[in-house]
């Protein structure tokens, strides 16, 4: 799909692609293990079901810098506004001047923080509300919730989750707004204060809590576009709640980026993010 209409998305090609590093879980004994022609089939399955129903733009992979193909954390955008990632590890930091350049060139605002926040991989916009869910713990230092507060004004209500399993260690790897507001999420990588801020906002019955091995094969990393949810793998229970409330699930392998901690939503961002429309 290439239409005036269609959401856009960012992507990076993995041709820098490695394990090169532990930063991460997911990482620990997996150096030198990802295999680069069977992760580039991948991306480039993904690739094609992101474009069935979206516009992808790609950003120039850099040599010496295997996780920028993961361009969730790239910023979060917001209405032709971007915030670039300011990373907390050294590894990523070299990331930051080509995304903050590819955002600039193309005529986003940017303004960027001075503190550690790591873009659409630790925020993300609800779908009916005027919210950001925000998390922290692990990479996102808790005092961007009060930047990103003042960046948006009043008319988003950012809402801070802390993470406490390093597994899950960016919100994106354990919570997917859907959007018709449903909201998928593993509960046990959140504190207690943090389920219950989930809970007193989301209906129940647009709460879709997945399990851990659903969790643990990144179900919750999901590109959500319209109806259509892409993941790497989701349990035929968890296909059949999407299915109940309307969404189409793609699956796609993945595994190679899992080695690196990241799935199919950390394959992309959303260059478009209109914010959103109805009150909280």
């Amino acid at each position: 799909m290439s239409t005036d209409t269609a959401p856009r998305v960012l992507m990076c090609p993995p041709t820098h692609f490695a394990v090169d590093y532990e930063i991460n879980p997911w990482m620990a004994g997996q150096l030198g293990s990802a295999d680069a022609s069977r992760a580039t089939r991948q991306w480039q399955e993904l690739h094609a079901l992101v474009s069935d129903v979206a516009t992808v733009e790609l950003i120039d992979p850099m040599s010496g810098l295997p996780d920028m193909v993961f361009t969730a954390n790239a910023g979060l955008i917001y209405r032709g506004r971007a915030v670039p990632s300011h990373f907390r590890h050294a590894e990523r930091a070299g990331e930051e001047p080509h995304f903050t350049r590819w955002f600039a060139e193309r005529d986003f605002d940017v303004t960027s923080l001075d503190i550690e926040f790591e873009g659409a991989g630790d925020a993300l916009f609800d779908r009916a509300a005027s919210r950001l869910w925000f998390g922290h713990g692990h990479r996102s230092d808790a005092r961007a919730a009060t930047a990103l507060q003042a960046w948006l004004g009043d008319e988003v209500d950012v809402v801070p989750l802390r993470l406490v399993d390093p597994r899950f260690y960016h919100l994106d790897t354990c919570l997917c707004p859907l959007a018709g507001g449903q909201l998928m999420y593993f509960p046990a990588a959140f504190d207690a204060q943090a389920n219950a801020a989930i809970e007193a906002r989301v209906p129940a019955e647009l709460r879709i809590a997945v399990g851990e091995a659903d969790a643990m094969a990144f179900a919750c990393n999901a590109v959500n576009l319209g109806e259509t949810v892409i993941v790497n793998r989701a349990s035929d229970t968890l296909e059949k709640q999407l299915a109940r409330h309307g969404y189409r699930l793609r699956a796609t392998p993945l595994d190679e980026f899992l080695k690196a901690g990241g799935s199919a939503k950390c394959l992309t961002l959303r260059l478009d993010e209109p914010g959103l429309r109805t009150a909280a």
